[in-house]
């Protein structure tokens, strides 16, 4: 049986620890409304900017050169996985659910005989995937100084895509990254990028079945403009998401670290006056026998 003293040290250790978790919880708290806000944000943005390029799709002149982002190499020999996670942990299964879903697609790819290159966005996702895929992983893109994420950031992760995609290192490219739907709901979302996945029918952009668009230059001209602006739109819409899934997520770890350790602390402090008490009745037995005795 643990003496006093440690039973003391024990409950006093849980009760520090509860004061961290409940200040994360705090912290994570005001962090996800600031998130959250910029994730729902950008939703319409990407969204339109679908409907726009899926009209331009449906509606682009017989004999015109489709761009590459929107056609494709033509095979599908060669993955690039894009697996954006956090840059910290403590967020529960917020990175694991993420990497899982990574892990998966490229497994089944290569049991199909394909090629998978992976590049991971936040420092977690490598760290789970690295065990398995090393040899796949050919780099690690760190956010952990960006206090503010902006289009830059994203406009920096596309370019390393085109220029991998214009050198011939992959034909298809899937984003992965955690759709923010509510504090205790983040889902795990797979997305192809390249070639961009568009819908080219009139009705799914949005627009009325017997409406004529006349484009000015034409259709392949604005869409090999707008492409490369539409994938850095789809990974800033990724990294904010995740961004307001990571605080969301962390907020409900932390939440349950706090009534963990207040429970341990309520059974710790439960035992220390059950021993105290069982040692004060062992010591008026001892001092009453030895009266008796007398």
């Amino acid at each position: 049986m643990p003496s006093l003293k440690d039973l003391r040290n024990r409950i006093t250790s849980v009760k520090a620890t509860q004061k961290i978790t409940k200040a994360m919880q705090m912290v994570a708290a005001a962090k996800l409304r600031r998130a959250q806000n910029a994730a729902e944000s950008a939703r319409p943005y990407a969204e339109r900017m679908a409907q726009v390029l899926g009209n331009l799709a449906a509606n682009l002149t017989p004999g015109a050169e489709t761009p590459r982002l929107l056609s494709g190499t033509g095979q599908d020999r060669t993955h690039l996985l894009l697996v954006c996670t956090a840059e910290r942990g403590l967020c529960g299964a917020f990175n694991s659910s993420i990497a899982r879903l990574a892990r998966d697609h490229a497994r089944r790819l290569m049991a199909e005989g394909k090629t998978v290159k992976i590049i991971c966005v936040g420092k977690k996702g490598y760290d789970v995937l690295r065990r398995e895929f090393r040899d796949q992983i050919i780099e690690l893109i760190e956010l952990r100084g960006v206090r503010q994420l902006g289009f830059e950031n994203a406009e920096g992760i596309a370019r390393n895509l085109l220029g991998r995609f214009d050198a011939g290192e992959f034909d298809i490219a899937t984003l992965f990254y955690s759709r923010f739907r509510s504090v205790i709901a983040q889902i795990p979302t797979a997305q192809q990028i390249i070639p961009a996945e568009i819908a080219t029918t009139a009705a799914a952009s949005g627009a009325s079945a017997d409406a004529v668009y006349e484009y000015e230059p034409g259709e392949g001209e604005i869409l090999a403009a707008l492409l490369p602006k539409n994938l850095t739109v789809q990974i800033l819409r990724a990294l904010l998401e995740n961004a307001a899934s990571e605080q969301g997520a962390r907020m409900g770890a932390m939440d349950s670290a706090t009534r963990n350790a207040g429970e341990m602390i309520k059974k710790q402090t439960l035992i220390y006056n059950r021993t105290r008490q069982a040692m004060i009745t062992k010591e008026l037995i001892e001092i009453i026998s030895g009266a008796e005795a007398l």
